[in-house]
């Protein structure tokens, strides 16, 4: 897959097909219609274009927006360059962009600038300034510019038949629904940071934990409780299994949210290094003991479960 920002991009494309949107999770949902969209691209000879933007939308429209996105850019480019497409295209949303109506958007940006003949939208895909047009309106608009616009179902999972989109998934992980959510998004959610000094009451009470700074202060954090997890230690290429707390250790009074891993049979130093944590599943919520003995009883019956998890 060719990456493409497009204030780098000097001359033109080759004749393409399009779909555009922000893909956060780059899910179930979105894989089944770029799938449909390369095989339509391809059996017309035009090259499969995705096309992004490099921020969310509403950090442009809303400056106190706070995004909880299941992906950072290089992520979702990642993903992305997983698939069949031929390109990417990341687009800079700005002020300008923004203000584009939806013909003048796909007049000077897909049309003037990507030549894209065809474009696949999703079944809830808007865009333009005001974002009130109609499926209709982006067909009329597309053959006056000489751009087929054809629209694709939605995907549906599990019982009662849930479509799968983004605000699905965040809303599984806000609830701490991480397996679900896997489904979903058809790999298991993940966040990457560095591990930073904490209060050091894990080593105290027989747990170590390392304590992840999130590398992006965009991601979504899951719902507060205890997870099984495997981390990924980049420095080292090493995988191992363990358990993570994410709250503020209401036990000790704590007032700060945490994200707190302890790793089985890990003993090394990991303070500075850049660690992978990869969520399995939800144990229970996070909660307040009378006591750092009934705690220390819990972790262990925690640990006796996220080992069975993992057939330890």
């Amino acid at each position: 897959m060719k990456k493409i920002y497009l204030n780098n991009l000097t001359g033109g494309l080759a004749p393409s097909a399009a779909t555009i949107g922000f893909f956060d999770g780059v899910h179930l949902g979105h894989q089944y219609l770029i799938g449909k969209f390369v095989a339509e691209a391809h059996s017309r000879q035009l090259e499969a274009t995705v096309i992004t933007f490099d921020r969310h939308p509403r950090q442009v429209l809303n400056t106190d927006y706070r995004p909880q996105m299941i992906n950072t850019l290089d992520e979702k480019l990642a993903l992305l360059a997983k698939t069949k497409v031929d390109n990417c295209v990341v687009l800079p949303f700005n002020v300008e962009m923004a203000s584009l109506s939806a013909r003048d958007f796909m007049q000077t940006v897909l049309r003037d600038r990507l030549d894209v003949r065809l474009l696949a939208m999703g079944y809830d895909n808007r865009f333009g300034h005001n974002r009130n047009e109609s499926f209709d309106d982006y067909v009329a608009y597309g053959r006056e510019l000489g751009m087929e616009v054809v629209r694709n179902d939605a995907y549906s999972i599990g019982v009662g038949q849930v479509n799968v989109s983004s605000s699905v998934i965040r809303s599984l992980l806000t609830e701490g629904e991480v397996t679900m959510a896997a489904r979903c998004l058809s790999y298991p959610y993940a966040i990457s940071g560095e591990v930073v000094h904490g209060h050091n009451i894990g080593t105290g009470i027989g747990f170590p934990t390392a304590n992840i700074q999130p590398a992006d202060n965009g991601k979504l954090i899951p719902a507060n409780g205890v997870y099984a997890v495997q981390a990924i230690i980049h420095e080292e290429g090493t995988v191992w299994n363990g358990m993570m707390n994410i709250g503020n250790r209401p036990t000790f009074d704590g007032t700060s949210t945490a994200l707190e891993v302890h790793l089985f049979e890990y003993n090394a130093d990991l303070y500075g290094k850049l660690i992978t944590v990869v969520f399995v599943e939800r144990l229970r919520e996070e909660r307040r003991f009378r006591n750092t003995g009934e705690l220390i009883n819990q972790l262990k019956r925690d640990e006796i479960e996220v080992k069975k998890i993992f057939s330890l």
